[in-house]
């Protein structure tokens, strides 16, 4: 097994539970101490035996995110040393055999936090969020694009979008630049799909009639230039909403219409997840079509703050810092410094743009219901159009 990742999970065993930051290297407490709690499913009871990795030829890619996560936020903890705030932060596997979510939470050993930051989603989500509700502590769901259904819960705040709020965001962007422009929502049968579809037309016939000249055209996953060139009009520019998360429907769509983009002037805008597929970032299969995706995580990573987190993941891991450990980074940087600044008004002040790290973020409160009396959960609104050109992703809008 390769030397540093051993040596990455050897940390991570031997670092979880109390881990104090104290500002400037001070022994001495001279102010309050702030308690974070950061949690992730680290499988460190399942991948270790005491001290010895049973995985001897390779680490387990399931485990990578949340390693990763963590290995971000750790990084996060030691900049604030330099500041004048004082945080005690404990690191909780929740994948752990004898101190899960369950326990920590029926042990009390999870009272006294202030804020709680997660990457985690299933159970693990729905459990923090209700232990928060029943504390009134903030939960900070990093990474997990979903709710769960939670309501009446003010102290959720969803950092990665929900699907929802994709739609929105590219419904909202159609609308401003390409409202006389013809407008195909394809996409193919799946529960997914009509969730999508059922966004669009909630946005679009808000008062009962269209507002933009959607068409939705129904296909299966072999999506083919010849079906595709039967419904567009070569006389205007043709904006294709791919409305799908289904990774053969997204490379097939997107082929279909590098094929007719030159005669039929297409721009092709697809779901959150379409930039975790390979096919997209082959630089000849797609040479010189664009395609368009939405996300809430976004950076040039030329900032100061990139800059340190690569030098400090450099000097730890020998490596460069995955997504996930800029998440991890962010998510804690930012929430703790906003925790310590404003401990008694946390929850006003989510938003606040001079704490930017690496993204902008736009926490608003969502009510399903809107009679409803609580705000069901925060979510963050702002979400960055993202193009991928031969290979290379850049900001577009």
């Amino acid at each position: 097994m390769n030397k540093k990742f051993f040596t990455v999970l050897f940390l991570l065993v031997t670092s979880l539970g109390s881990v104090t930051v104290y500002a400037q290297n001070d022994s001495l407490q001279k102010g309050p101490v702030y308690k974070v709690g950061i949690f992730a499913p680290l499988y460190l009871d399942s991948v270790f035996n005491k001290n010895t990795f049973k995985y001897r030829q390779a680490v387990p890619r399931f485990i990578m995110p949340a390693v990763d996560f963590v290995q971000g936020a750790l990084i996060a903890l030691d900049s604030l040393q330099a500041g004048e705030d004082y945080i005690n932060a404990s690191v909780y596997d929740t994948r752990s055999y004898t101190e899960n979510i369950s326990d920590l939470i029926r042990n009390k050993k999870l009272d006294s936090l202030q804020l709680i930051i997660g990457s985690v989603r299933d159970e693990d989500f729905t459990q923090l969020a209700a232990f928060a509700l029943q504390k009134n502590i903030p939960f900070i769901s990093a990474t997990y694009p979903n709710v769960a259904g939670i309501t009446e819960n003010p102290f959720l705040v969803v950092m990665n979008s929900t699907l929802k709020s994709h739609c929105d965001a590219i419904y909202s962007y159609i609308l401003q630049n390409h409202g006389t422009d013809k407008i195909y929502l394809c996409r193919q049968k799946g529960k997914q799909e009509d969730m999508v579809a059922a966004y669009f037309k909630m946005m679009n016939e808000q008062d009962g009639k269209p507002i933009l000249p959607i068409q939705v055209l129904n296909m299966d996953d072999n999506v083919t230039a010849a079906f595709l060139k039967s419904k567009l009009d070569s006389n205007s520019k043709n904006i294709i909403i791919g409305g799908s998360l289904d990774e053969t429907f997204a490379g097939n769509m997107a082929k279909a219409s590098y094929d007719l983009n030159k005669t039929y002037g297409i721009t092709l805008i697809g779901m959150p997840n379409w930039d975790g597929f390979s096919a997209f970032y082959n630089k000849k299969a797609l040479s010189g079509f664009p395609v368009y995706f939405t996300t809430p995580f976004y950076t040039e990573k030329t900032d100061d703050f990139s800059k340190s987190l690569c030098t400090a993941y450099y000097n730890k891991y020998r490596g460069k810092p995955s997504d996930m450990a800029y998440k991890g980074f962010e998510s804690v940087y930012l929430f703790t410094k906003l925790l310590a600044k404003y401990p008694d008004s946390f929850m006003s002040h989510i938003s606040d743009r001079n704490q930017k790290v690496f993204c902008e973020y736009n926490f608003r409160a969502v009510k399903q219901n809107d009679k409803a009396a609580t705000t069901d959960y925060f979510e963050n609104k702002h979400l960055y159009l993202i193009k991928i050109l031969n290979g290379t992703i850049s900001r577009a809008w």
